[in-house]
């Protein structure tokens, strides 16, 4: 069963500190960016409520826009008192020589078993200012690394791909995320749109497609949502909300 809820639920409030203070950080990076601005989506979307083997699960979804992101994307779900979700993607308008943006979180009662964040090239290699700039920032080393997808090609060389182990290492990763953030908004700040029918422009929306269906490859979330939900609606979040692929050029 599917329901729109209107405002989160009684108690939504994180099982897991790092998701509720990871989003909160996501938040106010957010409001550092030029002309921010809510973008509408379906209202069934924004606050979603269902039930996955006897236990409530309930998706929030914050949307928005600004210069040179066409999408922000803001994700944090709870499944029960078990299972709490952080995903969140900023995708470039292709105008704009700027990379993908995303983080994950994935948490639980016995801590946090995933934590991935990155700065996601869409058009071979990341802007010469970013990789400079990533370059530069000291990377932090955490006691539990972890192996990359079968399909995380998409990520950079700096992707940090993680298990927390406590509440310092948390802290890290939190530490980590706002820096990719500032070295994408002063990106942003600088950035300048090239023509929608420029070389690049279209290398780089092609980029950004591929960077799409790639993600699509991640069956569990997929498995997830039509047990949840079901099929028809589970292609729909993802094709629409999740990971749409970017307009097309004209």
């Amino acid at each position: 069963m599917i329901r729109s809820t209107p405002a989160s639920p009684p108690g939504f409030g994180g099982i897991h500190p790092l998701v509720d203070a990871l989003a909160e950080r996501i938040r106010q990076c957010r409001q550092q960016l030029p002309a921010l601005e809510p973008l509408e989506i379906d209202a069934d979307l924004e606050a979603i409520s269902g039930s996955l083997d006897g236990e409530d699960l309930f998706i929030r979804n914050e949307v928005h826009r600004c210069r040179g992101l066409r999408k922000l994307h803001l994700e944090t779900a709870r499944l029960g008192r078990g299972l709490q979700i952080l995903h969140c993607v900023f995708f470039p308008d292709p105008r704009y020589d700027l990379p993908v943006f995303g983080a994950d979180i994935v948490a639980g009662p016995a801590g946090v078993s995933a934590a991935i964040a990155d700065l996601s090239p869409v058009s071979g290699a990341l802007p010469e200012g970013i990789e400079r700039a990533l370059s530069q920032q000291l990377r932090p080393s955490f006691s539990q690394p972890r192996e990359l997808p079968a399909w995380g090609s998409i990520f950079s060389p700096h992707v940090l791909f993680v298990r927390p182990a406590d509440a310092g290492e948390e802290q890290l990763f939190i530490e980590a995320v706002v820096g990719l953030l500032q070295v994408l908004a002063a990106a942003v700040s600088v950035g300048a749109p090239q023509a929608i029918d420029d070389a690049a422009t279209v290398d780089r929306w092609q980029g950004q497609l591929d960077y799409c269906r790639q993600q699509k490859q991640n069956d569990k979330t997929r498995r997830v949502l039509e047990k949840a939900f079901n099929p028809a609606w589970a292609d729909r979040y993802i094709e629409d909300l999740l990971f749409d692929d970017p307009p097309a050029l004209c």
